[in-house]
């Protein structure tokens, strides 16, 4: 009977490419044990990758909805911090001027309104708040800082009620250079500087965006800086000499902080609702992640103990070619002899 073998040369080189070949498998079973995911998408995919790019699509979609949420509610946080110091400082100022104009008193007036002008200056600050180069309430121009500073304010309203003796006509004066459109010389021309547009959307989901539409021109900010500048004026000196009138302008400025605070605790109403949309659109898009990295781990995801399993396999069979290599580099004629 005939027998045919292989040469020496011919067993060499089919070892050689056994040993490529299983270099190559162990290193891809390694890969696939250390980062969890199957190297041969093809295969795990079945040779469809619609399935697979459809989720990844999905996926990415929703990762920037993840960061427009994150964005909006620290938007919305920093609304809300600044919405609730100037209610504060409304509120506090605002009983204090209340009392002070009621009493009348030349001391008690003057006492009332000597830290007006830093409440106006805190209220001027927060309202100044700025995230990530974001002003928060200059609508749509963010790249605007909204107000100017307090110093700017007092010497406007200086300048429109210069000549002014009486108490109702300053703030009759008052109350117009706060209410004036644009273009009318008042506040919206020499103290804000941003839009009335509220800024665009956050684009929080499919179809879905969220805004905060406030601005430092709002009708209820307006007013508590209103309330505020007035008694700052009043400390400054502003009818000097007219103790009743002093006493009237302080009385009126309380009374329209406290109604302002009223308005304002109405106002942070409307940007919670806003927060809790954010917060639900948050909670549904990881929802939806969630569901997709799962689907996604199923037709990617390699199975810890058949990977494992198959290294240890890979490993012997690479040794076991290794071994007849070895032996089959050490032949000679004195060992065939013996």
């Amino acid at each position: 009977m005939n027998s045919v073998s292989l040469g020496d040369l011919a067993q060499a080189q089919f070892l050689r490419r056994s040993s490529a070949a299983s270099e190559q498998r162990l290193a891809r079973l390694t890969e696939e044990l250390s980062t969890g995911r199957r190297a041969d998408l093809a295969a795990a995919s079945g040779g469809d990758y619609k399935m697979l790019s459809g989720i990844e699509r999905s996926l990415g979609i929703l990762a920037s909805y993840k960061t427009a949420t994150d964005e909006a509610a620290l938007i919305g946080t920093g609304v809300q911090t600044a919405l609730a110091t100037v209610q504060g400082l409304s509120e506090d100022a605002g009983n204090t001027f209340v009392s002070a104009g009621t009493l009348g008193t030349g001391a008690v007036v003057d006492s009332a309104a000597a830290t007006a002008r830093q409440q106006l200056d805190a209220a001027v600050s927060a309202l100044n708040a700025n995230i990530g180069d974001r002003y928060l309430f200059s609508g749509a121009a963010t790249d605007q800082k909204p107000l100017a500073g307090s110093d700017a304010i007092l010497s406007a309203l200086r300048t429109a009620t210069a000549g002014l003796t009486g108490a109702s006509d300053t703030l009759t004066a008052i109350r117009d250079w706060f209410d004036a459109p644009a273009g009318g010389g008042g506040f919206r021309d020499l103290a804000y500087g941003g839009t009335d547009a509220a800024g665009g959307p956050f684009p929080i989901g499919e179809g879905e965006g969220a805004s905060f539409r406030v601005t430092a021109a709002s009708p209820e900010i307006r007013r508590a800086i209103e309330g505020l500048a007035l008694g700052a004026l009043v400390a400054e000196g502003m009818l000097a000499g007219d103790t009743t009138g002093r006493a009237q302008v302080l009385r009126h400025a309380g009374e329209t902080l406290l109604s302002t605070g009223t308005k304002l605790s109405e106002l942070r109403g409307q940007v919670g609702s806003v927060e809790a949309a954010i917060e639900t659109a948050a909670t549904r898009n990881q929802a939806e992640a969630t569901a997709l990295e799962i689907a996604r781990s199923r037709i990617v995801a390699a199975d810890p103990y058949e990977t494992a399993s198959a290294l240890e396999a890979a490993r012997g069979q690479l040794e076991l070619i290794y071994t007849m290599t070895a032996r089959l580099s050490n032949m000679s004629l004195l060992e065939y002899l013996r």
